[in-house]
C-alpha cells in the first residue's frame, strides 16, 4: 500500500472533479434537458459586477441553453455569521430584481427561498445523521468563513453549512451546481451524503444523485481598490449604479505609476483586474486591450473600462430600472418559485421518510 500526502489527496480530489465538470459540459452540449442545476446566493443586498461576471451571467447561459434551472434566496444563511440581520426582505428584493434584470426568466427557472421551504430544512436531521463533526470541522469554506465573520467561536449553523446546503442541492434532485474552486468541498460533501443515503437508508437504490461542480473559468473580479470586491469595503461597481456613478467609481481606481499598460496579473493587479473588467465586457483579450492603450496610461484604461463596461451593462440597467417599479412583481415570482420548491420538497421528504420507516 502506498502512503498519499494531504496534498495529493487534494490534487487527485481537484483532478476527479475537473473530469466531472468537464463531461457536464459535454451533456450540456448533447441533452440540456436532462440537467438540473441548483445555484443561489444569501440576500445581504444588491449584487456588484463580480457576482455578475463570476456567476450570475453563467446561470443566465446554462438557463439558455436549456438545463432546468433552480436558483435558492438562502436567507436562513444571513444569520450563520451574523448577530444582526437586517432588511433581509428588502435585500431579497434586489437580489430578485438583479436576478430577472440579468436575464433570469421565471417562466424557466425556479427562485425560491430557504424560510418558506419547510421539508428542505427538514432533509437536514436525517443527512445530520450521515456526517462527523471531524468532517464538517475540516471544511476549508466554513473555516475560511468563520476567520472573515472575526469570531471566536463556530455557532451551530455556521458548522453544518455544508450539510444545509447539501440539502438545498439533494431536496430537488439537483446534479450540476456551478462553483469556483473554493466552493468545491461544499459539493464533495453533498456527495458523501447523497452516497451515504442511498447506502444506508434506501438499500442502495440511487435515489439521490450524486451531484457534480460545474467548475467556474470566469476570473476572479477584484474591487477597485486591489483588494476582495466586496460591498463593506465600498469598492465595488453594483450592478444597480447608473453610467456616471460607475465612471466616478472606476476613475477612483488604484493603479501603479506605469504608463505602459500591460496585462499581468502577479506583478500589476490592480491595473489587471481593470483590463480583465474591459475584457469581460467586451468579449476581446485583455492582452489585445492592453496592447491597445499601449503607453497612454492608467487614465485612458479607467476611461475605456468604464465605457466597455456602461455599454455591456445598459440593458442590464433598463430592465432593472422597469423591475422596481413594480416590486409587486417580484414577490409574486419568488411566491410561485416556492410553491414549485415545497411541491418537490415535500415529495422529496415523503420519500425520505419511506426509505427510514418513518411513515406511519
Amino acid at each position: 500500500m502506498t502512503d498519499t500526502t494531504p496534498d495529493e489527496t487534494h490534487r487527485t480530489s481537484y483532478d476527479a472533479a475537473l473530469a466531472r465538470s468537464a463531461k457536464i459540459e459535454e451533456r450540456i452540449a448533447q441533452d440540456p434537458a436532462r440537467l438540473r442545476m441548483l445555484t443561489g446566493d444569501r440576500p445581504t443586498g444588491a449584487l456588484h459586477i463580480g457576482h455578475y461576471f463570476g456567476t450570475l451571467r453563467n446561470r443566465v447561459r446554462l438557463q439558455d441553453r436549456g438545463v432546468e434551472t433552480w436558483v435558492i434566496v438562502a436567507d436562513y444563511q444571513v444569520i450563520t455569521d451574523r448577530d444582526v440581520v437586517g432588511d433581509i426582505r428588502g435585500s431579497v428584493r434586489e437580489l430578485l430584481t438583479d436576478y430577472l434584470a440579468a436575464g433570469l426568466d421565471p417562466e424557466r427557472t425556479t427562485i425560491f427561498t430557504h424560510s418558506a421551504v419547510p421539508a428542505l430544512n427538514q432533509l437536514m436531521l436525517p443527512f445530520l445523521a450521515l456526517v462527523t463533526q471531524p468532517e464538517l470541522e475540516r471544511n476549508p469554506t466554513v473555516k475560511s468563513e468563520l476567520h472573515a465573520a472575526g469570531r471566536s467561536a463556530m455557532g451551530g449553523l455556521m458548522l453544518n453549512y455544508p450539510v444545509h446546503q447539501a440539502a438545498d442541492i439533494l431536496f430537488c434532485h439537483g446534479d450540476v451546481v456551478p462553483v469556483g474552486k473554493d466552493q468545491l468541498p461544499h459539493v464533495e460533501q453533498t456527495r458523501v451524503i447523497a452516497r451515504r443515503f442511498n447506502e444506508r437508508f434506501a438499500h442502495g437504490e440511487r435515489f439521490f444523485r450524486e451531484p457534480a461542480a460545474l467548475l467556474s473559468e470566469s476570473p476572479t473580479i477584484l474591487g477597485l481598490d486591489g483588494d476582495k470586491m466586496s460591498k463593506s469595503r465600498n469598492n465595488t461597481v453594483m450592478l444597480r449604479m447608473t453610467a456616471d456613478e460607475t465612471s466616478a467609481a472606476i476613475r477612483k481606481a488604484k493603479t501603479d505609476g506605469d504608463r505602459q499598460i500591460t496585462f499581468d496579473p502577479e506583478h500589476r493587479p490592480e491595473v489587471s483586474n481593470l483590463l480583465t473588467i474591459a475584457a469581460q465586457a467586451s468579449g476581446r483579450a485583455p492582452e489585445a486591450i492592453a496592447e491597445e492603450i499601449g503607453d497612454r496610461g492608467a487614465g485612458t484604461l479607467k476611461v475605456l473600462t468604464a465605457e466597455l463596461l456602461n455599454e455591456h451593462l445598459a440593458p442590464l440597467r433598463a430592465r432593472r430600472a422597469e423591475l422596481e417599479q413594480d416590486p409587486g412583481y417580484l414577490f409574486t415570482v419568488l411566491r410561485e418559485g416556492n410553491a414549485r420548491a415545497n411541491a418537490v420538497a415535500d415529495e422529496t421528504l415523503d420519500r425520505v421518510r419511506e426509505f427510514m420507516g418513518m411513515v406511519y
